[in-house]
């Protein structure tokens, strides 16, 4: 009886050491986060007959893809504040460019700090708070040094030497404004290609020291303007003659209230549809152009042996306008405006090649990418965890996505609002005082028209409206006061709580 209980013990001791080896050498998954700006669906995974973008295309093959996904503010710094901290603008503060949330939530822990504190080492190339474009490129932007233990700025051609060269709608601007250059120079030479080349050699570094996990962020700066990209091959895979001019516009406007053109700029009144396809031309080839680089950091991920332990993502900050509803560029509540792509790769819990259907927001990424690599995340986001769906892609969730955008200036400010659901877009500007819209996606995918004063939707105007309030609702913070912008900056250091 001695001899077997010593036995037992001693069996259990091995095991129990098996099983702590085991979980010590159970490596934490690496994250590779890639951000491309301004860029809509001009995918060919997500449909779009023109678009030659075969790396893409090749990571939604290896991944989910989620072919209703939303960012919350359709502009570079609400948007990119709100994925990266897990909060609604309204949450954030952060409703304009040029800021960013230690202004307004200082103590705040961002997504890539989370994974900091959680022995990550954590990396940023290019672009992924908010930079003004070109003029920011080479700098630190409007960054959050506390997101990051490495921070990485190159600057090429494109920010460098060729502005003088660039097409512009207004002349000495480019970032703000419809302008294009195709460049003689190679791949090499411009700003992304230069990312690419960084992101291959932080990986190789990585790849030699596995026993410490990475949050790689990669952060692109095309199809953003000044659409500048190689002339050969992109720009001559899109022939000028080729490229479509939106038609029937003034049809499409005339049962839109005000507020829903308000992203409209006058300087795009110069346009003629020369330069209309002049412009399709150049977004198309930066689309390219960026696609290739993105192909070049998942080559390198596989080469070094990494890519069976990291997670990866792909997404815009938010869409992008060429032409439709007589719009360009961001800043609406349409579809085009709003629509982000967004693909992921989980290893060992996604499956290849597998769609996402039903409506998600970029909110959503925080808790997601925390629950997958098991580090801790604040109490206090506001999105849902997309795990249950990358297990199973008919999960529901919450089934809606909220996105807003403000209006009026200053003096005049309102809010509009748009709540997108598996089959409508439902919006009201200025809590429907200032307009109300309603498109039938299964109908009508490119929101032509606006069913919102039809007598036979009415039914459908209140259902979804309560939905919103109570959307809305879910935005703010536990006191229902959208944080104030203070003076300067506040860099915490990696223990603040």
């Amino acid at each position: 009886m001695k001899y077997r209980l010593l036995t037992l013990v001693a069996l259990v001791a091995i095991l129990g050491w098996n099983g702590m080896t085991e979980a010590a050498s159970a490596k934490k998954p690496n994250v590779l986060f890639i951000v491309s700006d301004d860029l809509n669906t001009y995918l060919g995974c997500y449909g779009d007959p023109r678009a030659k973008t075969p790396n893409i295309d090749k990571l939604a093959a290896r991944g989910v893809r989620f072919e209703k996904a939303y960012c919350t503010y359709p502009l570079c710094g609400p948007s990119r504040n709100s994925f990266l901290t897990g909060l609604y603008p309204n949450s954030t503060g952060i409703q304009s460019n040029s800021q960013i949330f230690r202004q307004t939530i200082p103590s705040h822990i961002s997504l890539p700090q989370a994974f900091r504190r959680a022995g990550y080492l954590a990396v940023r190339i290019g672009k992924m708070y908010h930079y003004n474009v070109p003029k920011s490129i080479g700098t630190d932007g409007h960054d959050d040094p506390g997101s990051w233990e490495v921070e990485m700025n190159p600057a090429g051609v494109d920010r460098l030497e060729e502005e003088p060269m660039i097409t512009t709608l207004t002349p000495g601007q480019f970032g703000g404004t419809l302008s294009w250059y195709a460049s003689p120079k190679s791949d090499a030479h411009h700003t992304d290609g230069k990312i690419a080349d960084d992101a291959e050699w932080v990986l190789e570094r990585c790849a030699k020291k596995k026993d410490e996990p990475f949050f790689l962020a990669v952060g692109f700066f095309r199809p953003h303007t000044p659409y500048v990209a190689p002339k050969v091959p992109y720009y001559g895979w899109y022939p000028e003659k080729e490229m479509p001019v939106v038609q029937g516009v003034k049809e499409d406007q005339a049962d839109l209230p005000p507020a829903a053109l308000g992203s409209y700029k006058k300087e795009q009144d110069k346009l003629t549809d020369d330069l209309r396809r002049q412009a399709l031309q150049g977004y198309y080839a930066s689309i390219s152009f960026m696609d290739a680089q993105v192909g070049k950091v998942i080559s390198a991920l596989d080469r070094l042996g990494l890519a069976d332990n990291t997670i990866i993502v792909f997404t815009s900050d938010h869409g992008y306008h060429m032409g439709e509803h007589g719009l360009w560029q961001k800043m609406s509540l349409f579809e085009g405006s709003t629509h982000v792509p967004l693909l992921m790769v989980a290893p060992g819990v996604s499956p290849k090649g597998a769609v996402v259907k039903t409506p998600v927001s970029q909110l959503d990424l925080y808790p997601t990418l925390t629950e997958l690599a098991g580090v801790k995340a604040p109490s206090n986001l506001q999105g849902q965890s997309l795990v249950p769906m990358l297990k199973d892609v008919n999960t529901k969730g919450r089934g809606w996505a909220l996105t807003q955008v403000s209006r009026g200036g200053r003096a005049n400010q309102f809010f509009g609002y748009t709540l997108r659901t598996p089959r409508w877009r439902y919006t009201e500007w200025d809590e429907g005082k200032q307009g109300k819209e309603l498109y039938d996606h299964d109908k009508d995918p490119q929101e032509l028209t606006n069913l919102a004063s039809l007598p036979e939707h009415a039914a459908t105007m209140a259902q979804l409206s309560k939905q919103m309030q109570e959307a809305v609702k879910t935005s703010l913070p536990p006191n229902g006061k959208t944080p104030e912008i203070r003076e300067g900056m506040w860099a915490p250091n990696l223990t603040d709580p």
